[in-house]
């Protein structure tokens, strides 16, 4: 499968399994996740053809991990990203003391003013490393990292929960607990 055909499907796995699963005429359960067979035939009805091995290959070389088959293999979700209701089943977790959030410069002063909030988006998303959180701001413009006091967060009783990916979950993060990241 090359690059571009993967991009392609992955994009389009990621409409459908986090936004609109409509479009092809699935539900997903409460749970996000679709029966694979029921996906792809949808898919192919709706003019999106890709076969299992495709999709395998998509769900293993995404770079972001976006999508996680069940453990019998018979049904497939997006890790995280959605803008439809699901309960990932997602247990609260101990975040580390520092994550980081990565946007664009362009948006600083409003993010800094009444911090991050999860837009269209079900929850905010944020990273473990600096780098992953660079990545993500560069896909707005100039990339700004902000670190979040994670530790002071969670001490005042706010919840996080990770992705199966690695993607740290949280409802908000209001703006006393952001800090521009230099250097």
């Amino acid at each position: 499968m090359d690059e571009k055909r993967t991009v392609r499907v992955s994009k389009f796995l990621s409409r459908v399994l986090r936004h609109d699963p409509g479009a092809v005429g699935i539900t997903l359960d409460e749970g996000g996740w679709a029966d694979v067979d029921e996906l792809i035939a949808a898919s192919a009805l709706a003019g999106r053809h890709f076969s299992r091995a495709e999709l395998d290959h998509v769900v293993a070389n995404n770079n972001k991990q976006r999508f996680a088959y069940s453990d019998d293999g018979r049904r497939i979700r997006a890790s995280q990203g959605h803008t439809i209701v699901v309960d990932l089943g997602l247990a609260s977790a101990e975040p580390p003391a520092v994550l980081y959030h990565g946007t664009a410069t362009t948006v600083l002063p409003l993010v800094l003013r009444e911090g991050l909030k999860p837009m269209s988006r079900r929850d905010v998303h944020l990273s473990a490393d600096v780098e992953t959180a660079v990545r993500v701001g560069s896909r707005h413009g100039r990339p700004v990292v902000l670190e979040v006091d994670a530790a002071g967060l969670a001490a005042t009783g706010h919840i996080f929960r990770v992705s199966a990916n690695g993607v740290w979950l949280t409802d908000r993060v209001p703006p006393t607990h952001l800090r521009q990241r230099t250097g």
